[in-house]
């Protein structure tokens, strides 16, 4: 019988081989008597049909172990991480419940505090709200970014200039609550008895990981999955149509049938260029992941090739749970 009882997490940056450590821990687990169950916490795995370019695990790569909240978003919705709050928080208190072990893995580092931490989310003001889409799709997100960054530097330095989306959440929990945005993130305190375990990849090791990766996902048909996907309203897609190779395939199909851009001229952007885009703008956000995970002092960092990566990380675990 395993003696972890704890929730397990595993996190760090996209391209990290945080699925496949994922479903290896869950096996060793039933190994031992204890069942682990896995939890996605990657935003955008969330979506359906958004398989090639979030790097999903098929059916078969899942090994036979269960796999929770994928595939439960259409691409038109817009995501929700209180609601994914409430969903992750349910099956982590049914797994325990059932005798087995929750395993929250993904690189969504918001999401994964939302479903370990006590962290609650300020409402929404839907005339503020509104206002704000209003000015965003009238002048861009850049004026929007400035205001950020005068009321919350912080938030603006963590935020891309160009997540319109993003920029608007916080400038509305700004003149919700009257408070900055980054303070209503508060101090690392877990709600459950915790494990986090996060995979180091060195900088030019994890460059060539995720332009293989890229490589890999174009092999794979990543251009017609995006094909197919607009035809059921990805375009419209808030958030889905901003994920990582959708938007720049997005980009890419737009110029290819002569469609307007959003300042309202045609882009020539071909295929390479969307491919290329996707390799550095992937880079760009694993930068933020890491930046973002290394500020939880409760992460355990390993190597993520090491030889005995799935020992060591349940050795990580056990001996918290004996504290």
């Amino acid at each position: 019988m395993s003696s972890v009882n704890r929730v397990l997490a595993v996190v760090g940056a996209t391209a990290a081989g945080k699925s496949d450590l994922a479903v290896e821990l869950a096996l060793r687990l039933a190994e031992r008597g204890t069942p682990g169950e896995i939890i996605n916490a990657d935003s955008m795995q969330l979506y359906r049909g958004m398989d090639i370019g979030t790097a999903k695990l098929t059916v078969a790569e899942r090994r036979g172990v269960p796999h929770h909240l994928l595939d439960i978003w259409d691409v038109t919705e817009t995501a929700d991480v209180a609601r994914y709050q409430r969903l992750a928080r349910g099956l982590i208190d049914d797994i325990r419940a059932r005798g087995g072990v929750p395993i929250l893995v993904g690189g969504s580092g918001l999401y994964i505090r939302g479903a370990l931490d006590h962290l609650d989310f300020p409402g929404t003001d839907p005339r503020v709200r509104a206002r704000l889409e209003a000015e965003l799709a009238e002048f861009g997100p850049g004026p929007l970014h400035a205001r950020l960054a005068e009321r919350d530097p912080a938030a603006a330095e963590a935020i891309l200039r160009g997540n319109g989306r993003r920029i608007v959440r916080a400038l509305e929990v700004i003149e919700v609550t009257g408070r900055p945005f980054t303070a209503t993130m508060p101090q690392h305190v877990s709600r459950y008895p915790c494990t986090q375990v996060g995979l180091s990849v060195p900088r030019p090791e994890l460059d060539e990981r995720i332009e293989l990766r890229v490589d890999r996902m174009w092999e794979a048909g990543l251009v017609e999955e995006v094909r197919h996907l607009e035809k059921h309203g990805l375009r419209e897609g808030r958030t889905a149509s901003r994920a990582l190779g959708y938007a720049q395939v997005l980009r890419f199909l737009a110029a290819e049938q002569g469609l307007p851009g959003e300042d309202g001229t045609v882009v020539d952007y071909d295929e390479a260029a969307a491919r290329a885009d996707t390799v550095r703008s992937t880079r760009r956000f694993a930068r933020r992941q890491d930046s973002w995970f290394r500020r939880d002092p409760r992460i355990d960092w390993l190597p993520y090739d090491a030889p005995d990566l799935a020992d060591r990380a349940l050795e990580l675990a056990e001996a918290a749970g004996h504290r």
